[in-house]
Order: C-alpha cells, then structure tokens, then sequence
C-alpha cells in the first residue's frame, strides 16, 4: 500500500498523483469516467480534483459536468469517506467570482452535483481581484464552520494575495489556506518557483501542480514529425519548438530508460520531490493512461537524477 501524503497542515491524508477530473464529461463519457475512477482508486488513489466550472467550455455544456460524473459514481461505489473531493469556486459562467454570495451558491450547487454533504477541499479557482480577501476568506471560513467545506486552498493567486489572505485567517482566527494549486511543470518553472513557492513554504502550505505533465508534452508523445490526435496537441507541441522543450524530453528520455520507467512518471516524480509539492494533478482520458500517472507513487529518483532534469529545465 502506497503511503499517503500529509497535505500541509491539514488532517487530510492523499495519495502522491491527484486525478485530475477535467476530461469527465468532456473527451471521457461517463462509462469511460467511471472505468478511470475504478483503476485509479484500485491502484490505491483516493485524491480526485475537480472544479465546478469544468467543461463549460465545450459547445453544448454549462459548467458542472465533472462533478456530476464523479458524484454519479461516488453514490454507485458508496465509497465517499474513503475519497478525498477537492473542487473549485469562482469560474462557472453562472457562477463568477468570488463574492461572498457567489461563494456560498456555487457550494451549494457543487455539492448537489457531487451528492455529498461537504467537499474535503474547496479552491477559489481563479482569485478576483474586485473582491476584499477579507471578504473571501469569511465566506469560506463559512462554509467550513457549517461543516460543508473541510479545508480551503488557492489557485491562480499572487503571492501579495494569498499572503494578505493567511494574515487575515491568522489574525482573525478563521479558516486558513492549507493547499495551493499552482501551474508548475518541467518546461513551466517560473509559473510558481520564486515569490509564490517562497509564501507557500513559509506558510507550510501543499501545492498541488496543475498542467503537471504540460498538457501531454511531458508524455513524450509530441516528437518532430509526429502527429498527435488530441484536444490539447497545439499547446503541447509548442514546447517541442522551445530548446529547453528539446533538453528536458533528452533528459526525461534518458532516466526513463535507465530506471525502466514511462516519462510522464519520471516527469511527475521531478515535480513530487520539489519544496512544497504534495501531490502533482494529471488526468486520464483512458484506463490504459493511467499507470504511469499512478507509478510516481513507487518511483523515487536519486539525488543525480533530480539534478539533470533541474539543469535541463532550467
């Protein structure tokens, strides 16, 4: 059994690779969904990330879909306490922002979608900058004193913000950010190291990498000359045309073939072991993607390793 990881000073304990939710009811159908949701959980995973907001932006969705999926299948596997649900605040198109209204009934309506009674881990998606952090983090201080919310976290936040909002929960001695979700990979470094990492540590808070593998590049299926079919393939293949995109796959490919390991783990066993890193996100489409993504939990890199994929990044 893979040893769960403390999330910062919370009590929730988690699995090393959290399942991202964004393909559910997107390029997943439900079937599909709960096949992934099946293996991930049998390979010992219990850390599943959602937002309210996914895939509003698919033609003919509204937001909510994700959820939906995985409340469907939370209630058809009766195995809620064994799961630790994180989902967003702040991105649904019915639902923007973060005032503390808005807060309030885009909770409500995640936590019908998900058919549970509280959410382990709620973000603000995106932090509106309208909006006093006093005022969010009273909202959510809300939500957690009403037993509907366990822990809160950040994503897409300045340093200067969530700074302000941990000396606002510390002074008043409300509910206080436990979990940042920053944008960090191999081929994307400065989205969080610096000033953001530096307020995490201080603070002891667990960041959960989002756009851990960079949208499938970090696969090692974007090659010169390869076609890719995916949703995600233009992003991913603009990292192919960077140099550091060249030297990081180079680095990637070689500890993968001396470790007998896919690249997507050894990418994601880069990001496991850096400061503050609890738990990298990925998501699978198939059950046929997922062993690699769960594999970072048995895969530790020596000193060495880490190095050349530090200097190869950089």
């Amino acid at each position: 059994m893979t040893s769960l990881r403390k999330l910062g000073p919370s009590g929730l304990q988690v699995f090393p690779l959290a399942l991202g939710g964004n393909v559910f009811g997107w390029t997943a159908d439900e079937a599909q969904s709960f096949a992934v949701l099946d293996a991930y959980t049998a390979a010992g995973g219990n850390f599943i990330d959602t937002a309210d907001a996914y895939s509003a932006w698919i033609p003919g969705n509204e937001g909510g879909e994700s959820e939906t999926v995985i409340g469907k299948w939370l209630a058809a596997r009766s195995n809620r306490s064994d799961i630790v649900v994180a989902t967003k605040v702040g991105a649904h198109p019915s639902y923007k922002g973060l005032s503390a209204a808005n807060i309030k009934a885009a909770a409500e309506e995640s936590l019908r979608r998900l058919g549970t009674d509280h959410i382990d881990l709620y973000y603000t998606h995106f932090d509106d900058e309208t909006v006093p952090v006093e005022e969010i983090i009273t909202a959510l201080d809300q939500l957690v004193k009403e037993g509907k919310v366990r822990e809160i976290g950040a994503s897409n936040i300045s340093p200067e913000r969530l700074q302000a909002s941990l000396d606002f929960s510390e002074r008043e001695g409300l509910a206080r950010y436990v979990a940042l979700q920053p944008h960090y990979n191999l081929v994307s470094r400065d989205t969080y190291e610096g000033e953001l990492q530096d307020t995490a540590a201080r603070a002891g808070l667990a960041a959960v990498p989002y756009f851990s593998l960079a949208s499938g590049f970090l696969t090692g299926k974007y090659r010169p000359g390869a076609s890719v079919e995916s949703a995600r393939a233009e992003r991913a293949g603009q990292y192919l045309e960077s140099e550091r995109g060249q030297k990081v796959l180079a680095a990637l490919d070689k500890v993968a073939r001396e470790r007998d390991a896919e690249i997507a783990t050894v990418a994601l066993a880069w990001l496991a072991s850096r400061p503050t890193v609890a738990a990298p996100i990925a998501s699978a489409r198939t059950v046929e993607q997922l062993p690699a993504l769960v594999a970072v939990a048995d895969l530790s890199l020596t000193e060495q390793e880490l190095a050349d994929l530090t200097e190869a990044s950089a």
